[in-house]
């Protein structure tokens, strides 16, 4: 059961945001401020922090600026009633990994945190596993009950991140980027090859497909719809 600590200075929003997790199964811990926080991580393990910006004695930007810089990679959402841009751009140059802004949409949050857990699933087991398909960064294979695929690199970085994030569009540049890296002179055609690759690769594969999205880029869907 995952453990989400919610730091905030509304007593009622506290409230609110842990009976909303508790209603999912959700085991929550809630602290006033930043301070308060960190002293729950002396005592507890946290899964994952929903962390208003505004409070007192220690505001959410410092929290999350000190834990990064200590190397604490604990998934973090960011709540505000500050809406502008600049607010969420401060952010995530702060480290948090996704931001929401108040009066809370219920359901959004949800599914922002369920994102965030799974993500750091992802990250910290290096396999993305659903249906029967494993997929295993350190091995750099693809499994599908009996089967196994071992992939090119940059074949399978590509897979993995795609795959990491279902549904969500990469545009060539980013994807060429991270790939290749900001400095490769490798062209686009070179991506658009590896693509078709790996759908000729998994095109009897009936749990995802990789899809072009025209004028943009790429995304990865998982065709039960899983996310």
């Amino acid at each position: 059961m995952f453990h989400i600590l919610v730091v905030d200075d509304d007593k009622n929003i506290r409230r609110f945001i842990q009976a909303l997790l508790e209603a999912e199964n959700y085991t929550v811990t809630t602290a006033e401020n930043g301070i308060e926080a960190l002293k729950v991580f002396e005592k507890e393990h946290i899964d994952l922090a929903v962390v208003d910006i505004m409070m007192p004695k220690m505001d959410g930007y410092e929290f999350t600026k000190l834990l990064r810089d200590q190397n604490n990679n604990l998934p973090i959402l960011m709540v505000s009633a500050k809406q502008e841009p600049d607010d969420r751009h401060k952010g995530f140059k702060m480290g948090t990994d996704d931001y929401i802004t108040k009066p809370i949409d219920e359901e959004e949050m949800l599914l922002r945190i369920k994102a965030l857990l799974r993500r750091a699933k992802i990250a910290s087991e290096h396999q993305i596993t659903f249906d029967n398909i494993v997929i295993d960064y350190d091995s750099m294979t693809v499994k599908k009950d009996d089967e196994i695929q071992q992939l090119p690199q940059k074949e399978f970085l590509l897979l993995y991140k795609l795959l990491s994030y279902p549904g969500k569009i990469f545009t060539r540049i980013q994807l060429m980027e991270e790939i290749w890296g900001i400095d490769s002179e490798t062209g686009w055609e070179t991506l658009t090859v590896h693509i078709n690759r790996l759908r000729k690769r998994f095109e009897g594969w009936d749990a995802f497909e990789i899809e072009a999205v025209r004028g943009l880029g790429y995304k990865a869907v998982k065709k039960n719809g899983q996310n």
